[in-house]
């Protein structure tokens, strides 16, 4: 995976305060009530977050804090590497609205939705791709999202190589230019201008600039979600997660989540998140 998206990871310290209303329904239990929820994340990041709360991760942080009956506080800093030992292991914050399932230096809440990378096209080329052994991809121009080194680059780059599909990939910066509004989502314009025929994404990313481009795209899962040939995943569970020892608040995040799964994905959907059913 690369580490932009796990972050969302969606990888400085300006903190901004985000009033709740209340609602009817009891909040989960927090150690101390009406305390703060001090989520961390990136200031500049659609659809994940943005300083303006306008990203899907936002919206998932306000409904979280209002059921735990807390104010919703932020510590913004730009998802890049050491992202966790200068946030939530710096107790600058609490909690990140979206990791990977499982990942290491942090304790996770079981995943509240799994997603997968995806082709993005424009409509009228009607490729239909859904397949890294189509053969067509050997001409293509494919845009691909890199971080720099063969080892954190994302699934399909990877995969592609293996499959000896080089000179025809375009490479696209996840970091990006930072004083640009959402710098990933240059992939996506540049399958909407022509720059590139095809772009492999992960599937938040790609289904929101998506669904919101003025050119009309299609967006396709990669499928299967493991790769036969190599092993190779491209569909991953997303948590929240916490410091290692604060089962506290993992556990009354479990709760919400629980409890309050559909309001969640109803969430996911109106941002054009690709959701996968446990199985696919």
């Amino acid at each position: 995976m690369s580490s932009r998206f796990e972050w969302t990871i969606a990888a400085m310290a300006l903190a901004g305060v985000v009033a709740t209303t209340e609602r009817q329904t009891r909040p989960a239990p927090r150690s101390a009530p009406h305390s703060v929820l001090r989520v961390c994340a990136d200031p500049n990041n659609l659809p994940f977050s943005n300083r303006a709360g306008a990203g899907f991760e936002n919206r998932i942080a306000e409904l979280v804090a209002r059921e735990l009956g807390d104010s919703l506080e932020y510590t913004w800093w730009p998802q890049r590497r050491a992202w966790v030992r200068n946030t939530i292991n710096a107790k600058k914050c609490d909690v990140a609205i979206g990791v990977p399932a499982g990942f290491g230096p942090l304790l996770t809440t079981r995943p509240y939705y799994r997603s997968t990378y995806v082709f993005v096209s424009r409509a009228d080329r009607h490729y239909r791709l859904t397949s890294l052994d189509d053969p067509r991809l050997r001409n293509l121009r494919i845009g691909l999202h890199f971080i720099g080194t063969d080892y954190d680059n994302p699934p399909p780059a990877h995969a592609l190589g293996d499959r000896g599909i080089v000179r025809n990939v375009v490479a696209f910066s996840i970091y990006g230019d930072y004083s640009e509004p959402n710098p990933p989502a240059d992939l996506i314009d540049a399958v909407a201008r022509g720059t590139v025929d095809v772009a492999v994404a992960w599937g938040p990313l790609a289904g929101f600039f998506a669904k919101r481009s003025s050119v009309p795209l299609a967006v396709t899962p990669i499928v299967p979600s493991t790769d036969a040939r190599t092993g190779t995943v491209f569909a991953f569970p997303i948590a929240m997660g916490v410091q290692k020892s604060d089962t506290t608040l993992r556990n009354a995040l479990q709760r919400v989540i629980d409890r309050d799964g559909e309001r969640i994905h109803a969430i996911l959907a109106e941002y054009g998140v690709p959701v996968l059913a446990r199985g696919d």
